[in-house]
């Protein structure tokens, strides 16, 4: 298979591999990203050998092993027969899952998850590795969610909330550029259904959307000066849930790209409650662009 030279801006593609459906379409997802990017893709499986498992014996891990070996190497010739041109490499990683393919992906990787895995609750909306390694995210994490099969919107999408998501802006930018398709951005903002939340609306809704206008208009313009070959459309609206203005929203995109927020106390340093309400019902890929200090994401 032959190299290829990647693009500054987005590292290589990592996705995680254990057998399930979900995670067969997700490593199908990861090597289209990955041809786009001009990148290698990266199938890891967790043995999880070594962790204390009671009763285990040294041939029930061997056996362990050379079943995930298998299996990566099923899904290599499945990605392969695919996208001949790709370069893929496979690691059989010892440790747990999270953990492993935070390490592959290192500083600049992308980690790709499926929506579920071969957990026995499936009443879960997101598995709990998925949910793991979103929560506790240094690079960025696409869930693969949707069809296995999606048909094209031709657009991608990119929720911001203030200037701190220039930097989810930019990688949404990266991700429309390689698909030759527009970027559409946007905001969101909550209202509350409360008398005095109406109060405030009759009051103050004029100013309070004109600051909103504003955060719209100082993002999209960094992006258009920074991608001027870019087509760039900027929305704004209130709803009274903004994940699920975001999830409607995400009917009509290939991508929704999102910003990591911290909320002490929820459910990690990445994932907050609009960010988890994506993950679990878009119906597209959700891409998670953790905070790393200034235009990287913001507190919710």
């Amino acid at each position: 298979m032959g190299g290829t030279t990647g693009r500054p801006g987005l590292g290589r593609v990592v996705v995680g591999i254990d057998g399930s459906p979900s995670a067969r379409d997700a490593a199908m997802w990861a090597a289209a990203e990955a041809v786009l990017r001009g990148s290698p893709l990266c199938l890891v499986h967790a043995a999880d050998t070594d962790a204390p498992v009671p009763f285990l014996t040294r041939a029930e891990i061997v056996r362990s092993r050379q079943a995930g070996r298998e299996l990566l190497d099923r899904m290599a010739e499945a990605v392969a027969a695919r996208h001949p041109g790709l370069v893929v490499v496979t690691e059989l990683a010892d440790g747990a899952a999270p953990g492993s393919l935070r390490r592959a992906a290192a500083l600049t990787g992308t980690i790709v998850v499926g929506h579920r895995g071969l957990g026995g609750f499936s009443a879960l909306l997101l598995g709990s590795v998925g949910l793991e390694v979103a929560a506790a995210a240094t690079t960025p994490v696409v869930v693969v969610r949707g069809a296995a099969e999606p048909a094209e919107a031709g657009v991608v999408l990119a929720a911001v909330r203030d200037e701190a998501d220039v930097g989810c802006a930019r990688t949404a930018a990266r991700e429309a550029m390689l698909r030759k398709v527009p970027l559409r951005l946007l905001h969101v903002w909550g209202v509350g259904l409360s008398a005095g939340s109406r109060a405030v609306l009759r009051n103050g809704g004029e100013e309070a959307a004109r600051d909103h206008v504003h955060v719209l208009t100082e993002i999209s313009d960094r992006v258009r000066e920074e991608f001027p070959d870019l087509t760039v459309h900027a929305d704004g609206q209130k709803s009274h849930s903004v994940a699920g203005a975001l999830v409607d929203a995400s009917r009509h995109a290939d991508l929704l790209v999102s910003g990591g927020r911290r909320s002490p106390g929820y459910l990690g340093p990445t994932l907050g409650r609009t960010t988890l309400g994506l993950l679990q019902h878009a119906h597209c890929p959700v891409e998670l662009i953790p905070r790393q200090g200034p235009g990287h994401g913001s507190t919710s």
